[in-house]
């Protein structure tokens, strides 16, 4: 049978497993609030971290003693060096709970003062008054919120650029390979395969860019801003303080030189970071859709690509592969697509003082990341670097295709050039058979200017 030992809050006694580091108020909210997900731990590591600074930075500023300052340090020490499992285990609090964070926030403060209670039960320390000194869940909580965001856009970014990178690869290999190309759906003129893929190269070097340029804004932190902005309980130059302690263990150039009012109530960093991670997504399933596409058969799809085969790809049919890559990352992508309506309507709910969506709005966000990352770096590596082209099969298509005379137009006009494309696809013959037989062209010139090469526009020695 379990143990319990029994703590009181302001509302009372609660009965608490013994062997809990939690308290009352987050004993409350694991009862009260069992649906969903668990907080993201990377909001709880962001707040350890938040709540080390912090101490540290009242140390500073002599609104705490050292003893009690060094102690809270320790205690959050050694909560940062377990593993996630590990850390899991006193950390039990859902996504969905209040708006604001409180309970996680509170979570943090009640399990760093029982750590140091075991580490040295000498020292009162206390979840509220020390652990939690001139903070609130109301700042806090929106500070980890950036710098997990920030932490997330960090591991993100290295995967774009690793796609980007094994693109170009392709891009490079294949400049010379002609391809018929497509428009609403239906034969165009030709072009490279190097040059598509170009194109799928400038998207994602674009939507990296957006991301670069558009994160600098989660850098601004709510800390100091206490309950409702103005910084009420906060000893002077802490907020400062703890941006700049935090800065050094993430990496980042944080400041807490921002307006605390809008730290609290609003989330449009968030929101309009969360914008280009849709915009990356919609390429992704662009990118993703058409190599699916034109790698579908083998024998009866377009057939242009040859693709990876990582497993098998059907339970009845054997020898089957099936693009699952794609279909992996073209499934996060409408993930994202939904996050993003979370993300805008959390956002938007900054009522008065305080926006009250913030745990789920971040739960999206570090959603939408972690899933663009791994299923991108899956994408590049196990879809893009195998795969090969079919030039048999390009070559095939190229010739078949009626569009080539587009390249005509210019020499006999645009009316006779469409009359030889339509008298083609009416008798079922090669595009050259009905040319020649319209007079309009002799084969010397028809030879001459129907270069497919030369269409596409690419220079022979690149």
């Amino acid at each position: 049978m379990t143990k319990y030992r029994t703590e009181e809050d302001t509302l009372g006694p609660v009965q608490i497993p013994a062997d809990a580091l939690w308290g009352p108020q987050t004993e409350r909210s694991r009862n009260n609030f069992p649906t969903g997900q668990y907080m993201p731990l990377a909001i709880i590591r962001a707040l350890l971290n938040i709540k080390k600074a912090a101490a540290q930075a009242n140390m500073e500023t002599k609104a705490i003693s050292e003893e009690k300052g060094n102690l809270i340090v320790q205690s959050i020490d050694e909560l940062l060096a377990l593993s996630d499992e590990e850390l899991r285990k006193d950390f039990p609090l859902k996504v969905y709970q209040t708006g604001s964070g409180t309970q996680t926030n509170m979570n943090t403060n009640e399990v760093v003062a029982h750590k140091a209670h075991q580490l040295n039960p000498d020292i009162e320390i206390l979840p509220n008054d020390d652990v939690n000194k001139g903070q609130s869940s109301n700042d806090t909580f929106p500070t980890a919120m950036n710098v997990v965001a920030l932490e997330a856009l960090d591991k993100l970014k290295p995967a774009v650029q690793h796609l980007i990178d094994e693109l170009k690869a392709k891009q490079e290999k294949y400049m010379h390979t002609v391809k018929v190309g497509r428009t609403h759906l239906q034969d165009a003129v030709p072009l490279t395969f190097g040059q598509e893929l170009s194109g799928y190269v400038a998207s994602l070097e674009h939507d990296l860019d957006y991301i670069k340029t558009l994160e600098p804004t989660l850098n601004e932190l709510a800390i100091g801003g206490t309950a409702v902005g103005t910084g009420l309980n906060a000893a002077e130059g802490m907020p400062e303080k703890i941006a700049e302690k935090l800065s050094e263990v993430y990496g980042l150039n944080l400041t807490a030189d921002s307006n605390k009012f809008y730290g609290l109530a609003n989330h449009s960093g968030l929101d309009v970071v969360h914008g280009a991670l849709k915009s990356l997504a919609a390429d992704m399933f662009k990118i993703a859709q058409d190599i699916r596409f034109l790698g579908s058969g083998p024998r009866a799809g377009y057939g242009e690509l040859n693709i990876p085969a990582n497993e098998p790809g059907s339970s009845i049919m054997p020898g089957k592969v099936n693009p699952t890559q794609a279909e992996a990352v073209t499934m996060a992508a409408l993930r994202v697509f939904g996050n993003d309506t979370v993300v805008t309507m959390a956002s938007s709910q900054g009522n008065f003082e305080m926006n009250v969506y913030k745990p789920v709005l971040i739960d999206a966000f570090l959603e939408s990341a972690d899933l663009m990352t791994g299923t991108i770096m899956g994408f590049a590596d196990k879809m893009i670097h195998g795969m090969t082209v079919n030039e048999d099969r390009m070559a095939e298509l190229v010739d078949n295709s009626l569009m080539t005379v587009t390249a005509l137009s210019p020499h006999i006009g645009y009316h006779d050039s469409a009359k030889i494309a339509q008298a083609a696809d009416k008798a079922g013959s090669t595009l050259k058979e009905a040319a020649l037989k319209s007079g309009k062209v002799t084969e010397e010139q028809y030879d001459e200017w129907m270069d497919m090469l030369k269409m596409t526009n690419v220079d022979r020695k690149d």
